[in-house]
């Protein structure tokens, strides 16, 4: 899910409380929310604009297959959207429910703080691998291109949103108004219906780190804390749950399922 970058300086009470109502309504309805809380003002980059009118029409009941998806990460500095700063991104897209290879995106990003060292052990991006690379404005308008009218997918989703949004709106007055799917809330849903329906297959002491759940599942392993390698993981993550999650009858029989039905699926339940 994106999340809203902090409050901005001279909003009034009454806008510091909606923007508050919208935290606690958001995660309630899930990801195909995110154009009709879209509280931006007119976009400065005309790709971003059109990308806010082509989503508050967003047909939900499309079998699946029938959207492209753009699964993307990035590597960071930290984890703080106000203090840390972008220092890769990498994405690749999915059609017919397919990993495509030749639509992939890749940058490095030259932050205008030093690396941390903590980052580069975490990463291995070394200051003089991005001492040539672009400031994060000048790739951004690249990345919205290339995302264009597709979905977008992240594992923890949110805080690679919430790191582009607040650049974009630095850049241009508005962020993606793009649906996200979070494969880290599908990863939980699929495993709480194991509990539910297999309760011998429970794991107490699941793991939702990435490489973790590859793992787990026996999905081909990639290079971790690579923006690049990090999307093809999520991706072939994603892709195995929406598998999984159907095949336990979240869609019912002999039908394909809809994006509305994957919200469903990813959707927590509560027991009484």
């Amino acid at each position: 899910m994106p999340r809203f970058s902090p409050l901005r300086s001279g909003q009034s009470p009454l806008q510091r409380l909606q923007r508050g109502l919208l935290r606690l309504v958001h995660p309630l309805f899930g990801p195909l929310t995110a154009p009709l809380l879209d509280r931006d003002g007119p976009a400065r980059l005309p790709e971003l604009q059109r990308l806010r009118e082509h989503f508050q029409t967003l047909n939900q009941d499309r079998p699946l297959t029938e959207y492209e998806f753009t699964v993307l990460d990035t590597e960071l500095t930290g984890f703080s959207p106000r203090r840390d700063e972008i220092v890769s991104v990498g994405a690749v897209r999915i059609r017919n429910l397919r990993i495509d290879p030749n639509q992939t995106f890749f940058t490095l990003v030259r932050p205008r703080m030093d690396l941390p060292r903590l980052s580069t052990l975490v990463h291995h991006i070394t200051p003089g691998e991005v001492v040539r690379a672009p400031r994060l404005e000048e790739i951004l308008p690249d990345l919205v291109e290339f995302c264009g009218t597709s979905l977008l997918v992240g594992h923890h989703v949110g805080l690679d949103m919430s790191f582009l949004n607040r650049a974009l709106r630095r850049e241009y007055g508005a962020g993606f108004n793009t649906p996200c799917l979070d494969t880290m809330q599908l990863a939980r849903a699929y495993e709480q219906r194991l509990w539910e329906g297999f309760y011998d297959q429970f794991n107490m002491k699941v793991s939702y780190h990435l490489p973790d759940l590859a793992e787990a599942f026996g999905l081909p392993a990639f290079t971790a804390h690579h923006a690049l390698a990090d999307a093809l993981q999520t991706a072939y993550l994603f892709l195995y749950l929406v598998r999984k999650l159907f095949a336990m009858g979240q869609a019912g029989p002999r039908r394909t399922p809809s994006l509305r039905d994957l919200h469903r699926a990813a959707k927590p339940r509560r027991f009484v």
